[in-house]
């Protein structure tokens, strides 16, 4: 039996590692939150919008910035809001179909 899963020190450069391990874990959370709100907003503005993908990803964030309240830093407020506000755009979205 082989083992397929890779550790990720082998999937990235040392360069990539050492960047990684440098920065403030709470911009890379950020950065991954602002990816997803993306995708969220992706998925709301299609026609007819993907709900079922939007309110996976709303869920998800959710559940990630629950987790983590207050604890992202100077950004964290605006994560919270931008969380609502695509929230907000889901119900808008929900309802006019």
């Amino acid at each position: 039996m082989t083992d397929d899963t890779a550790a990720p020190e082998n999937m990235l450069s040392d360069d990539e590692i050492n960047e990684i391990r440098s920065s403030p874990v709470e911009t890379v959370l950020g950065n991954h939150v602002f990816h997803l709100m993306e995708l969220a907003a992706i998925h709301l503005s299609a026609v007819p919008p993907n709900l079922n993908e939007a309110q996976l990803v709303i869920d998800a964030l959710a559940g990630m910035l629950g987790a983590v309240e207050g604890r992202l830093g100077e950004h964290s407020a605006l994560f919270t809001d931008a969380l609502s506000q695509v929230q907000l755009a889901f119900v808008r979205a929900a309802t006019a179909q």
